[in-house]
């Protein structure tokens, strides 16, 4: 009699916390309960990395129906979503999205930071206490260990006592090491080289599974070793420049940046394996992958909620190289509409349509070239570095005697050497301030900021909101400037991102799946909005650093 009850309050316990209806008595005027979450087998996060909100309309002719257009068409479109913070990069995005919150508060002030404690640059998924799984390499030496908060997959974790699974999977070691957080079963990336391999590290497991390793072994990405074409007739891509110009960069071994890329030739030139993560066919091999660890963990299978963490790099790649109005960028997003497509019907066939919840954003978005917009008669230009400045080195030295006390300049911020202020008796705020002013004065400079302000101010709108949305108080430095819209620290061809201005911080939001409504908004939303509409879905704890709050118009 003892087992019998304890196994239907355990029965009652699974119906509770993983959404089967159980029939309730009503009791004079009261009506059913309804449970108050929706539950999908499986929830599907997708960042393509460095996707602008426009690539979906200036596209969208060339989109099939089951890609991109069945998202938008069955799904809810966020047409007005923002980064609340800057810098706008891989790192502080991908971590930004499953936080539910910004650099303020998570820590990822960027894809790289100077480390005020140690002295030295640090990687945002770096770690020397873990080793390599996959790889004899150090390309392995990665955990999410500088992350500072809890993020949605180890809420999903959490809230079914680790019996949902979690992986992540990503060409870049930080675009599924940042979105699997502190507890997923595992996260792989992509090494590129002689053998083309995924390889993940010693803090998720000590060896690769038997399937990754029997699919490292079958020498299935070989087939992306091929010529490179448009996947439509080149003409047709009216939607962005013409192929031959001189703001994209060209691969080594080949002489002008045109269709065909004939792979094969350029192979030992571009680092064998790593040249096809500039090209679409580095989005193949990652949803190649991410099926098959669909396939092999069983994701979705069962009552349990799984997460599925994918992030296409490709995209970046190639924006970097052929900037925002290549036709190679073009082509790019309508393969990926294929990639799409092929992941949802792979999901509709093991998970079941409607059975599962897809959103897809960006990290980040991206800046025209500017030596094209030069040529288009918009003000554009490039920032040039302080530490080359000889006005900016005579400043320091008449003002202070020295330039020592500039410990760092990187990401648009100026570290300070503070005890080397306390033994000049110097002010470390009106240090910041002289700073200020100085580097006001130089053109490409927008706006400076000091770190004073960032800490007692207050800031809702606009530019400083970003700014300090971005700023962490332990980890950022004594000195913010923002670049003249237009303008960037970068070489003359490809395009960049990393500013708080609009051109890097708008991206789509799609919502798609169980749970959500068919519909759109224009109302601003930003990225740590994501984490909490996902929990409040699925009736989980928030992340515990999130300040975003839940799309309610995007759930039925």
């Amino acid at each position: 009699m003892l087992l019998k009850r304890r196994s239907f309050q355990a029965l009652l316990l699974s119906c509770l916390m993983y959404g089967s209806v159980l029939p309730a008595q009503k009791r004079g005027a009261e009506t059913d309960g309804q449970f108050p979450a929706t539950t999908p087998r499986l929830v599907v996060g997708i960042v393509v990395d460095q996707m602008r909100y426009d690539y979906l309309t200036r596209f969208w002719p060339h989109y099939g129906d089951q890609g991109f257009k069945r998202i938008v068409s069955q799904g809810f479109l966020g047409k007005n979503h923002h980064y609340n913070y800057a810098p706008t990069s891989t790192g502080p995005g991908h971590a930004s999205v499953y936080t539910g919150t910004t650099p303020s508060i998570h820590g990822i002030i960027g894809n790289n930071w100077y480390d005020k404690e140690s002295g030295q640059e640090v990687y945002c998924a770096s770690d020397d206490a873990s080793s390599s799984v996959g790889t004899t390499t150090v390309a392995g030496k990665m955990s999410p260990h500088r992350l500072r908060v809890s993020t949605i997959t180890d809420q999903l974790r959490l809230h079914t006592q680790m019996r949902g699974k979690v992986i992540a999977v990503a060409l870049k070691d930080r675009g599924a090491v940042l979105p699997g957080g502190h507890t997923a079963n595992a996260a792989y990336w992509f090494e590129g080289g002689p053998e083309g391999k995924w390889v993940s590290s010693s803090y998720y497991m000590d060896a690769l599974p038997e399937w990754v390793s029997r699919y490292n072994a079958s020498g299935k990405n070989g087939q992306y070793k091929k010529v490179w074409d448009t996947e439509k007739k080149i003409a047709s891509y009216v939607e962005s420049g013409p192929d031959d110009n001189a703001f994209e960069g060209v691969f080594a071994g080949k002489e002008r940046p045109t269709f065909p890329y004939d792979l094969p030739a350029l192979w030992m030139a571009n680092g064998q394996y790593d040249l096809l993560r500039s090209t679409p066919f580095g989005n193949s091999i990652t949803t190649d992958f991410a099926l098959q660890a669909l396939e092999a963990e069983s994701l979705g299978a069962d009552a349990i909620p799984d997460f599925l963490a994918i992030s296409y790099s490709s995209t970046d790649y190639i924006g970097h190289k052929f900037g925002v109005n290549s036709k190679e960028v073009q082509d790019a997003y309508v393969r990926l509409d294929l990639e799409l497509e092929r992941l949802l019907k792979a999901l509709d066939k093991q998970v079941g349509e409607g059975e599962y919840t897809l959103f897809l954003t960006a990290d980040h978005a991206a800046i025209h070239v500017p030596g094209y917009l030069q040529e288009q008669k918009i003000p554009a230009g490039y920032e040039s570095s302080f530490r080359d400045r000889g006005e900016f080195r005579e400043f320091l030295e008449f003002t202070y005697g020295t330039t020592d006390i500039i410990r760092n300049i990187s990401n648009h911020q100026i570290f300070l050497d503070h005890r080397l202020l306390e033994s000049l008796d110097l002010n470390p705020r009106e240090v910041q301030e002289k700073l200020a002013a100085e580097i006001l004065q130089y053109g490409e400079v927008d706006k400076v900021y000091t770190a004073y302000q960032m800490q007692q101010e207050g800031y809702s709108r606009g530019i400083p909101y970003i700014l300090q949305n971005g700023y962490n108080q332990k980890l950022s430095g004594d000195l913010l400037w923002v670049p003249r819209p237009g303008y960037a620290s970068y070489g003359p061809t490809g395009s960049t991102h990393g500013s708080p201005h609009i051109y890097d911080t708008h991206v789509p939001l799609l919502l798609f799946g169980k749970g959500i409504r068919a519909g759109s908004t224009t109302e601003r939303t930003e990225i740590p909005d994501i984490a909490p509409t996902i929990s409040v879905l699925m009736g989980m704890a928030f992340p515990n650093g999130t300040t975003g709050k839940p799309i309610s118009g995007a759930l039925k």
